[in-house]
């Protein structure tokens, strides 16, 4: 009996209506190969699914590689993609079921090869957490160093501290010991000049002799005030005689101001004794006598015209005559 297409369409609606018929048919058409196939490919998206939950492990992990499994999952979707295409034309294609294999290990042969290079990540990640422990063992190691270092410097800053409190001790004791000397020096000084007044001032006036202020106390009172007499009183040296170059002048007194070394407060005082002896009557000229003068005494002595003993040599003397006794008359 001939198959009429009319058979073929009445068989077609029988397996439509009975599902164990077409179940049947599909076990007697297929291979047991074939109808493997969906098994196969359930395990694929199994195994494929457990590597996404590794990847996933991996991305929360290191950061660092999210690009590479953004891709990884990229490529998963389409591989998805393309296994549910070849599910949906296994029952239509049997001829292309050898290339559906092929493409099956070339997967398989992709997720070995994703599991190595997760595989060579891990040990990454490993290697990172070694380094970042050793960083931070150095950066402990570092964080000693410096507290060391703060310390060395508190140390420093301190001894820096108390050095500079010793070097202006020192400072002012050698300060205080040039003073001392100074103020020795200058006494040494007085006492010479007052012992060889006539080697030192003979040469300048006549008839020398040294004049203690105080036996003029009766007519200095009369014209200073008690602070200006105590201030006369402290006179280096006070000489009285006539000028060997001025005859014309009888008598002449010389307010003499002592230093080692002369200074302007040296120069000031002279002016202002002798200043006090020719408000009380006496014809004074201010003079100073010592080794050596600053800068600032000598502009000093030459502003205003004040004798200088130096080295037993007699400087701006005539120059002191002539600005001290203008308006004194022999």
């Amino acid at each position: 009996m001939p198959f009429e297409v009319e058979d073929y369409l009445e068989l077609i609606r029988l397996l439509q209506e009975r599902p164990e018929w077409r179940a049947e048919l599909r076990r007697l058409l297929l291979t047991e190969e074939l109808l493997g196939l969906p098994g196969l490919v359930r395990e694929l998206v199994e195994a494929q699914r457990r590597t996404e939950e590794r990847v996933g492990g991996v991305e929360e992990r290191v950061g660092r590689i999210e690009e590479y499994i953004a891709a990884l999952a990229d490529a998963q979707r389409r591989t998805e993609e393309r296994v549910g295409r070849l599910e949906e034309r296994v029952g239509r294609v049997e001829e292309r079921v050898g290339r559906v294999e092929e493409q099956i290990a070339a997967l398989a042969e992709a997720q070995r090869r994703t599991e190595e290079r997760v595989g060579r990540v891990e040990e990454q990640i490993s290697a990172l957490a070694e380094a970042q422990r050793r960083t931070e063992e150095q950066m402990a190691q570092l964080v000693e160093a410096q507290r060391r270092t703060e310390e060395q410097i508190h140390v420093l800053a301190k001894s820096q501290e108390l050095f500079a409190q010793r070097q202006e001790w020192l400072v002012s004791t050698v300060e205080d010991l040039k003073n001392t000397v100074g103020e020795l020096k200058g006494r040494v000084l007085e006492r010479t000049y007052h012992e060889k007044a006539s080697a030192y001032f003979g040469p300048l006036l006549r008839q020398l002799r040294i004049v203690d202020p105080y036996t003029l106390e009766e007519t200095l009172r009369a014209y200073l005030s008690p602070e200006e007499f105590s201030d006369l009183l402290r006179l280096d040296l006070l000489l009285c005689g006539q000028p060997r170059s001025r005859p014309e002048v009888t008598e002449l007194w010389i307010a003499v101001e002592i230093s080692a070394v002369v200074d302007q407060g040296d120069v000031e005082r002279a002016r202002r004794r002798a200043a006090h002896l020719r408000r009380a009557g006496y014809r004074a000229i201010p003079m100073v006598a010592g080794e050596r003068l600053t800068l600032s005494a000598e502009d000093e002595v030459r502003r205003h015209r004040v004798a200088v003993l130096q080295d037993e040599r007699a400087l701006l003397w005539e120059e002191a005559l002539q600005a001290w006794t203008e308006d004194l008359k022999a």
